[in-house]
Parts: structure tokens; C-alpha cells; sequence
């Protein structure tokens, strides 16, 4: 948590995000030819689809795993909400 912590404020200073959501997770995965079995924090991070690009770099410069997984999607919002997040990626 301390490391997610960090990352999601780095990125809100960086204005890459607008906000980091942070989600203690359990995952059970395949990794190396082992079934593997850990807690890890997922972040949601709302940015602007012209920061996206920026915002997926930074992630994978400032994660300490050699393989982040980093997963991104478009959704739509209300105006307010969008024009915020541009705000505060501006």
C-alpha cells in the first residue's frame, strides 16, 4: 500500500491523473510457470485521453514490478465531471 501510496501521489503532482483511486486486491495468476496467490493494490486513475499516453509511460518508469500491468479503457462522464478531469491534467 505504501508503494501504491506513493505512485497515485506522484501522479496527481505530475497532473498525469486527476485522481488515483486505490483498491486492495487479491490476485491469483500464472507467473513463471507457478500459480501465484498475493494481495496487491489496483489503481483507477481518471486522466484525460490526451494524458493517457503520458500517464501509462509514468506508470511503468515509477512501478517496481518488472512487469506492470497497466490497463486502460475510454468511458464516458458527465461534462462537469470531464471538465474537471481536463482541469486537472491541464
Amino acid at each position: 500500500m505504501a508503494a501504491a501510496e506513493k505512485l497515485a501521489h506522484a501522479l496527481v503532482e505530475e497532473r498525469l491523473a486527476a485522481c488515483v483511486t486505490l483498491e486492495p486486491v487479491r490476485s491469483i495468476y500464472r507467473w513463471q510457470g507457478a500459480i501465484s496467490d498475493d494481495a496487491e493494490v489496483a489503481l483507477l486513475c481518471k486522466t484525460a485521453t490526451d494524458r493517457a499516453e503520458a500517464l501509462r509511460a509514468r506508470i511503468a518508469a515509477l512501478h517496481d514490478y518488472g512487469l506492470p500491468v497497466i490497463e486502460s479503457w475510454a468511458v464516458e462522464c458527465d461534462e462537469t465531471a470531464a471538465a474537471w478531469v481536463r482541469e486537472a491534467t491541464a
